[in-house]
C-alpha cells in the first residue's frame, strides 16, 4: 500500500479545543512527572522517576523499552487516562492538575486519539460508524456531515468502498486503519498509539505505519508511538527510550 495522498481541508477542526496547542507551545509538556503505586503502604512502589518530556506539534516520535520500564503507565498519564502522582503536566499549554473531572474528559475526547494494538471496535457497527462512533458519543446522534467526514476519512485510508462493512467481515490491518480513521475523526493535535502493528503481520504493519506517517506530514498530525519494533522505531524522527522509569532521548 503506498502512501495515501491526505486533503487536510476534509480533517474535522473543531473551531477552538481548550486544550489545543497555543502557538510555540508543546502539545504536551511533562515536567518532574512521578508516579507511584502502593502510596503509604509496605510495598509502595515508585514507578517512574521525574520524566521531563515534551511532545512538540507535528512530531513523530517511537516511546520503547523493555516490559516493566514505565511505558504504559506514562503513556496513561499522557493519554489522561491515570494521574501522576507529582509533577507538572501541560496539555496544550493548560495544567491538567487544574482541570476538573469533566475538563479532563473533554479534553481527553477533543486534544487526543488513541490506535491500540487491539482496534477495540464495536462488532455490531459498521466502518463507518466505527470511524463517526466520536461524534455520536460527544452528541447523541450522528449528522449528514458526520457521516460524510468519516466517508472522506476512511477514503483516504483506503476503505471507503468497505465503509458498510463490519468488523468481522475486514481483516486485521484492515480494521487497523479504521481504528486510525477513528482517531482522527476528532482533528486532534496528537494521537497516541500503543503497538498499533504487534498485531499484525510485516506488510501490514508497514501499511498501517505508512499510513499513520502520511496523516503526520500532510496534516500536521503529532503522533506517539509506543513499539517494540527497532525497524519502525528506526523510522519516526526521534526515539524515546524508557528504563527502569527514566527516560533519555535517542
Amino acid at each position: 500500500m503506498s502512501e495515501p495522498v491526505v486533503n487536510a481541508s476534509t480533517q474535522n477542526q473543531p473551531a477552538s479545543h481548550p486544550t489545543a496547542p497555543r502557538a510555540g507551545l508543546p502539545v504536551v509538556a511533562l515536567t518532574d512527572i512521578r508516579k507511584s503505586y502502593g502510596i503509604g503502604t509496605a510495598v509502595e512502589t515508585e514507578v517512574l522517576h521525574g520524566i521531563d518530556l515534551s511532545i512538540e506539534p507535528g512530531e513523530f516520535a517511537a516511546l520503547i523499552g523493555p516490559s516493566g520500564s514505565g511505558k504504559s503507565t506514562l503513556l496513561n498519564i499522557i493519554g489522561l487516562l491515570e494521574p501522576a502522582t507529582s509533577g507538572e503536566y501541560r496539555l496544550g499549554g493548560r495544567a491538567v492538575t487544574r482541570l476538573s473531572d469533566a475538563e479532563i474528559t473533554a479534553a481527553r475526547a477533543e486534544a487526543l486519539g488513541f490506535v491500540f494494538q487491539f482496534h477495540h471496535l464495536l462488532p455490531a457497527f459498521t466502518a463507518l460508524e466505527n470511524v463517526i462512533l466520536p461524534a455520536l458519543i460527544r452528541k447523541g446522534a450522528w449528522t449528514a456531515a458526520d457521516r460524510a467526514h468519516g466517508l472522506a476519512l476512511l477514503d483516504q485510508v483506503g476503505l471507503k468502498e468497505a465503509a458498510h462493512k463490519r468488523p468481522g467481515q475486514l481483516s486485521g490491518g484492515m480494521q487497523q486503519r479504521v481504528a486510525i480513521a477513528r482517531a482522527l475523526s476528532r482533528g486532534s493535535p496528537l494521537v497516541l498509539a500503543d503497538e498499533p502493528t504487534g498485531n499484525l503481520d510485516t506488510k501490514s504493519a508497514d501499511d498501517v505505519f505508512a499510513l499513520m506517517r502520511s496523516f503526520n506530514r500532510e496534516q500536521g498530525t503529532a503522533f506517539l508511538i509506543v513499539t517494540h519494533d527497532p525497524r519502525l522505531a528506526a523510522r519516526c524522527d526521534r526515539v524515546i527510550e524508557l528504563i527502569d522509569g527514566r527516560a533519555a532521548v535517542r
